[in-house]
């Protein structure tokens, strides 16, 4: 794996190879977020939209989850040798969404928990009022794209929507908390 000492940026957009229709996913590097390079297109599907990118390193491979907005409609993982090269599809994750019998999925976010899973979390929308939110999935290894819907594991006070995850130490995760006692 090449290290190279930059931040990559990453966001879905119209384009003009389709005349501003379907949006696809783009890219920009930075080292200093004041100069970036030009932006290039990273992923972009025919006959379908594709937003909401997420990427993730593990063992020395990259892993693009989005969303396909048709061709399947909902969320797909790749797999890829580098962050801004060419991906493969993990036809095991389709099949597991496959499954699901609902493409509402969206904003997917992931991070690895301290017990070697991966938790995905999807944002579901399809429903009205109180089940929308984000859902969790496990998965042993991000790898095997084996991620089993798991809400019984996790509770939310309420329906979170379209964010990230943040890996904090316990240094951070006091100051957080000793700032909102009380409140």
């Amino acid at each position: 794996m090449i290290t190279r000492e930059d931040y990559v940026i990453h966001w879905s957009s119209s384009h003009a190879s389709n005349n501003y229709g379907d949006k696809a996913i783009y890219n920009t590097r930075t080292k200093d977020f004041d100069s970036f390079s030009e932006p290039r297109m990273l992923f972009r599907k025919d006959g379908s939209g594709i937003i909401d990118s997420a990427i993730y390193e593990e063992n020395g491979m990259y892993y693009r989850f989005l969303k396909s907005e048709a061709n399947p409609a909902g969320i797909i993982l790749q797999k890829g040798r580098t962050l801004t090269g060419e991906y493969t599809r993990i036809e095991a994750f389709d099949e597991e969404m496959a499954k699901l019998g609902h493409s509402a999925y969206e904003a997917p976010t992931a991070f690895k928990l301290s017990n070697g899973k991966w938790c995905l979390m999807l944002d579901f929308f399809g429903v009205e009022g109180e089940g929308q939110g984000y859902v969790p999935f496990i998965a042993d290894e991000i790898d095997s794209g084996r991620f089993i819907r798991s809400d019984e594991s996790f509770s939310f006070p309420y329906g979170f929507k379209h964010g990230t995850v943040l890996a904090i130490t316990m240094e951070e995760y006091n100051r957080i908390k000793e700032a909102f006692a009380g409140q």
